[in-house]
């Protein structure tokens, strides 16, 4: 590497299954020594932490190593963060009230954040919603949510529950035969509740992953296309709505299943336009994410950018 010091981040996108990290550099938004590790949440919050805490260490001083100067350390995690970095749940990770940023700010300056807003600050700075100042991000995979983003911000709301879509429950009442139904989308649309309701019309046999409900469909599978039809509406459905109360330009898709196109998203997007309530909206662009499996790990370190960024726009205003 040359004497020229450039600048960067350790971004950690922190997930039920995997931890993946690296560094990554400004403003190109380019990946330098990336390292996945196993979560195994199962052992407790604290054991995941200091792993986490171990594997920030390692990136910090290797980044020095090679005079790249770390502007911080982001960490994107697959539960709720209120306002000021604090988890506020343990649905996946058991790191509610654990003083996760502390102990990461004992190696630099660090900034947990949820995994939908990094990944939404990352499209917002380098993926399909640069220059797009007010765009709704949706990520669809392992659960389904969302986030508001303007001038590149995340929306945040007053604790920092505004990512909330697929997990909350809809009451209703059958109008056929009365019975009250609690229809939950990440419990219908989601990839796990994909492949569990198609093992479910395969006589209970098992199926890992949707990527086999998607092989069954293409081979002509009837309940295969029905379930991957329905899921996509229902998406589609709650995404409109979105679009009605939110007023965005663009709506962009991330997530396993945000990219995986074919009949989901066609019947996603049809159903989703079909919902939305304006003429003037209805035509709005509906994207793809495009950083892919890297948008979490980019997106953590974009928050320390974004972070950074605002920092010097108010030394500059302040000093006015």
């Amino acid at each position: 590497m040359n004497n020229k010091q450039q600048a960067g981040a350790i971004g950690l996108d922190i997930g039920g299954t995997k931890i993946a990290a690296g560094v990554v550099l400004w403003p190109s938004g380019e990946i330098l020594r990336r390292t996945i590790i196993p979560t195994k949440p199962a052992r407790g919050g604290e054991a995941v932490l200091k792993d986490t805490h171990d594997l920030a260490r390692r990136l910090h001083d290797w980044a020095r190593g090679e005079q790249i100067e770390v502007a911080g350390i982001g960490a994107g995690v697959a539960e709720l963060v209120d306002c000021e970095g604090n988890v506020t749940s343990s649905c996946t990770i058991d790191w509610r009230d654990r003083p996760v940023q502390q102990r990461l700010s004992e190696i630099a300056s660090a900034q947990v954040e949820s995994d939908v807003r990094a990944a939404a600050v990352g499209e917002a700075i380098f993926g399909a919603g640069r220059g797009h100042p007010l765009f709704v991000y949706v990520t669809v995979g392992t659960g389904i949510s969302y986030c508001l983003v303007q001038d590149a911000r995340p929306f945040k709301g007053a604790k920092g529950n505004a990512i909330v879509m697929g997990s909350s429950p809809l009451s209703t009442v059958c109008t056929h035969c009365g019975v009250k139904l609690r229809p939950v989308l990440e419990e219908f649309a989601s990839g796990p509740a994909i492949a569990k309701r198609f093992a479910q019309g395969q006589n209970g046999e098992s199926t890992e992953t949707c990527e086999e409900v998607f092989r069954a469909a293409s081979n002509g599978d009837k309940d295969a296309i029905e379930i991957l039809t329905s899921a996509g509406e229902a998406l589609g459905v709650s995404t409109a709505f979105l679009v009605n109360v939110l007023d965005p330009e663009m709506i962009v898709v991330g997530g396993g299943l945000g990219a995986a196109g074919g009949l989901y998203w066609n019947a996603f997007e049809r159903s989703c336009r079909e919902h939305i309530f304006a003429d003037n909206s209805r035509g709005l662009p509906i994207v793809t994410a495009t950083l892919g499996v890297d948008a979490g790990l980019v997106g953590a370190a974009a928050v320390v950018f974004a972070q950074q960024q605002d920092r010097r726009a108010n030394y500059a205003y302040e000093t006015k």
